[in-house]
């Protein structure tokens, strides 16, 4: 089981660096990623909180050492997916899970942007000038993952994804 959560992993981190990479919306200093938070929702239905939180920080570190992304994605992108995760872990919801999405990524995740943005990188601005480009971000590629997840469940490939195999190499 292991080792379809790392190639799942993989995958979705791949898929968050280059949709990721070309598919942005510019707000101010910020950019906002829908692609992020479609993929922090899935992979916290999928694979759950921790490789969700996982996958959403090495997609923010490669889009970083890329020159894609800056460094404002990590706290937001990592709290939505942790949020996400645990929400629907507890739920098994996956509304729940993209309204967790939208408030750790857009209302969490734009407030602590603004020490991030003050102290390293140098801006001065309002805290509340992060939250609407996190949010539209976060409502957006909340919304993407929602019809994504129904549809994996209507086809059945996601209960496929989650089974486990009935034998051992």
């Amino acid at each position: 089981m292991k080792t379809k959560q790392l190639t799942l992993s993989a995958l979705f981190t791949a898929i968050g660096v280059i949709a990721g990479s070309m598919i942005y919306i510019p707000v101010g200093i910020s950019k906002c990623f829908p692609i992020q938070s479609s993929i922090n929702v899935v992979s916290a239905v999928v694979l759950g909180p921790y490789y969700g939180t996982a996958i959403a920080f090495c997609i923010s570190l490669i889009r970083n050492i890329i020159g894609t992304g800056s460094i404002l994605a990590f706290l937001g992108s990592m709290i939505g997916a942790f949020l996400a995760g645990i929400i629907f872990y507890k739920t098994k919801n996956v509304l729940a899970a993209v309204a967790a999405e939208m408030f750790g990524t857009g209302i969490l995740g734009g407030l602590l942007a603004f020490p991030i943005a003050n102290l390293i990188m140098g801006t001065e601005v309002a805290a509340l000038f992060f939250i609407p480009p996190f949010l539209i971000s976060a409502i957006g590629g909340s919304i993407i993952a929602y019809c994504l997840v129904k549809i994996l469940h209507s086809s059945k490939i996601l209960i496929l994804i989650k089974k486990k195999p009935k034998f051992r190499i």
